[in-house]
């Protein structure tokens, strides 16, 4: 499997920085049974974002904070989504050029961004019922999945209600879907590719990829739930 531990790139976090991150957001991450969570950081599908998005009454479009500031990638910047409150918070930070969009206008940042091979997040805070700010990340600017992926730090515990599922009969080795594959769970080895599903974070991005439609998401049984500290 290829391995993105340890990359570093021009503009970069330091690795005390991220472990800062990390020890600051902790508590908040860090789950027993029965006792309220303060934060939540998931990864949902595209079909799932959109359910989110039709629930909220209004819906702020601006740059990613991590994009706009790092920019170790050509990905689109103009992927962070801030829902209800938070919508009325984004506009405290101009710098980031915030401007509230439709629904439609969300759901097309949205695929716009799945087409480019970001990974959707989803931050549900204290109090909140429901998610309140959604990004696009990449491993190469976002603290979080590159706190995870290049350095093995975890900012929060990132979990996914879905699991890529693959049909064995109808994958023809092509590899098209290990590019893809933010979480380093597909590999090419001796022109086969293998996919070890306790890397899989459910993102969908392979699904969408895969020209003979051999995969598809499933809800993920409890003992297949990846934490981003394991």
């Amino acid at each position: 499997m290829p391995s993105r531990m340890g990359q570093r790139y021009p503009r970069d976090y330091t690795e005390e920085r991220l472990r800062e991150i990390a020890e600051d957001l902790d508590k908040a991450v860090t789950v027993p049974v029965n006792v309220m969570v303060e934060t939540e950081h998931r990864v949902y599908d595209l079909g799932e974002m959109k359910e989110i998005l039709g629930d909220a009454e209004r819906i702020v479009l601006q740059d990613c904070g991590c994009k706009t500031e790092y920019g170790n990638c050509d990905s689109p910047t103009k992927v962070c989504l801030s829902l209800d409150k938070a919508a009325d918070e984004a506009f405290e930070f101009e710098e980031h050029h915030p401007q509230e969009v439709s629904l439609e206008e969300a759901v097309e940042a949205l695929e716009m961004s799945h087409e480019a091979g970001l990974v959707h997040m989803a931050y549900t805070m204290k109090g909140d019922d429901r998610p309140t700010v959604i990004c696009s990340c990449c491993p190469c600017c976002c603290h979080t999945l590159g706190g995870l992926l290049r350095f093995g730090i975890s900012t929060q515990v990132l979990t996914s209600r879905y699991v890529a599922e693959d049909d064995v009969e109808k994958c023809n080795d092509c590899g098209a879907c290990v590019g893809r594959c933010v979480f380093m769970a597909r590999g090419m080895t001796d022109g086969k590719m293998l996919y070890d599903v306790f890397n899989c974070f459910g993102c969908g991005l392979c699904v969408s990829t895969c020209p003979t439609d051999a995969i598809r998401l499933a809800p993920r049984e409890r003992k297949h739930r990846p934490t981003s500290g394991t």
